[in-house]
């Protein structure tokens, strides 16, 4: 029996529905990048500022922490730490996803890995070849990347119109959206131990430092947890073909 992963061509019929869901993925996640250019402008940064930060950093968890943080009043550099220790787990999705990229050059390979985020490599891994792997990718991330970005447009412009965010209940917008990024995460043992183990650490840490300084060690405290257990949650796996 020939190997799928051999295959260097898909089916259109096979990419239609993984065209379909990484639509429907981006769509959804872009109501999400709407409240996080809310969020930024709350937190003052300007329409520019934010939809770059959209555009260069495209990480969800990773941009909610840093605009929270200057919210509350901490500091560029903590929220900047905070921000680049978040980010780093997307290095443990380059051993699954370089496989699916072996013929492209080194150029596009650079511009591939900006879409390397936890919904681009489930896509991926979730398809049953190789090239199906790739397509999944290339799909679920341009989809996340092209609406992400355009809801952040949307929301910071908003956002810039709202004098009151209060009055809106977007006082309320940045724990919700931290509890909506973390939910998924809890379905494993590693999350709900990594989620835990931070809660104590930030209640503890709290005591003797100011907010933004409680924030870092938490995530600190959570990174080297998931350091210590397995490189991605079973979720992310590729099924053998």
């Amino acid at each position: 029996m020939d190997d799928p992963n051999a295959q260097t061509s898909t089916d259109p019929s096979e990419r239609r529905p993984i065209t379909l869901a990484s639509l429907s993925l981006g769509a959804t996640l872009g109501v999400v990048g709407a409240l996080f250019g809310v969020l930024a402008t709350e937190a003052g940064l300007s329409t520019a500022q934010a939809c770059a930060m959209s555009l260069l950093v495209f990480t969800g968890a990773t941009q909610f922490t840093v605009v929270a943080i200057l919210n509350s009043g901490g500091s560029i550099v903590a929220a900047l730490l905070s921000g680049t220790v978040l980010a780093a787990r997307n290095l443990a999705y380059g051993p699954i996803v370089a496989p699916w990229f072996r013929s492209s050059s080194r150029a596009e390979r650079l511009l591939i890995a900006q879409l390397v985020i936890d919904e681009s490599t489930a896509v991926g891994a979730a398809q049953r070849t190789d090239p199906l792997r790739k397509y999944g990718f290339l799909a679920g991330g341009l989809s996340v990347y092209f609406f992400w970005n355009l809801g952040t447009l949307l929301g910071a412009l908003m956002g810039n119109l709202v004098q009151s965010p209060e009055a809106f209940g977007l006082d309320a917008a940045f724990p919700a959206a931290f509890i909506a990024l973390l939910l998924p995460h809890l379905r494993t043992s590693e999350g709900r131990r990594a989620a835990g183990i931070a809660a104590v650490l930030v209640g503890a840490a709290l005591t003797v430092l100011p907010g933004s300084a409680a924030i870092l060690a938490a995530v600190l405290g959570a990174v080297i947890i998931g350091w210590n257990s397995k490189a991605l949650p079973s979720e992310f796996e590729a099924e053998p073909a």
